[in-house]
């Protein structure tokens, strides 16, 4: 037991230190006053091909139709995954109450566990407005190097293995495309805040 809660452990802390690494703050302030966040240079986002909850094939067109906040994870994530996209479905609801329709996406980088299925079932649990996509390791991987995403897997346990993976949430919009990302231990009333500044 001990030994599983350190890889656990272990896992947790890489993913945060890989994740946090890759945003060194070098670049220039994203989207002006209503970011806190720095973002080292290029650009982030772009098109995608992935495969809804629903069974259909989806474009970056079909999922980003206003504000959205996206979330690269994965439903067996033991640690950070579940607290971000559960704050993001909480951001959701905070901006519903005043007027801002977010939604939120959860993109899976570990499409040989996450089915459509299970990808439905997971996003169905947190928010009814949470979009869940997947697909083949091409797809998923076009995506996650759009966003600069970093993840592998972790071990070679066949069917309780984990991924390291960077833990950021993206802000987009269908006229802007990227616009910030929060980390994980930015608050659902922080993350709310900052949406509204940005489309509000």
């Amino acid at each position: 037991m001990d030994k599983k809660i350190a890889i656990l452990s272990g896992t947790a802390l890489g993913a945060l230190i890989l994740g946090t690494a890759f945003f060194v703050v070098r670049g220039s302030m994203v989207a002006g006053a209503c970011s806190a966040s720095v973002v080292a240079g290029g650009d982030i986002g772009g098109p995608f091909t992935l495969v809804s909850g629903a069974g259909e094939t989806v474009t970056e067109a079909d999922v980003i139709i206003g504000p959205t906040l996206l979330y690269f994870g994965y439903t067996f994530c033991p640690d950070f995954c579940p607290m971000d996209v559960e704050r993001n479905a909480i951001t959701t609801d905070i901006l519903e109450e005043n007027g801002i329709d977010l939604t939120p996406v959860f993109v899976s980088i570990d499409p040989a566990r996450d089915t459509v299925e299970v990808v439905e079932d997971y996003t169905n649990n947190f928010h009814s407005k949470m979009i869940g996509l997947t697909g083949s390791d091409e797809q998923v991987k076009a995506a996650a190097d759009e966003y600069r995403v970093f993840y592998s897997r972790a071990d070679e346990d066949p069917e309780y293995y984990l991924m390291n993976h960077s833990v950021f949430s993206y802000l987009v919009t269908p006229e802007d495309g990227f616009i910030d990302f929060f980390k994980s231990d930015d608050s659902p009333q922080a993350v709310a805040d900052r949406i509204a500044c940005h489309v509000g």
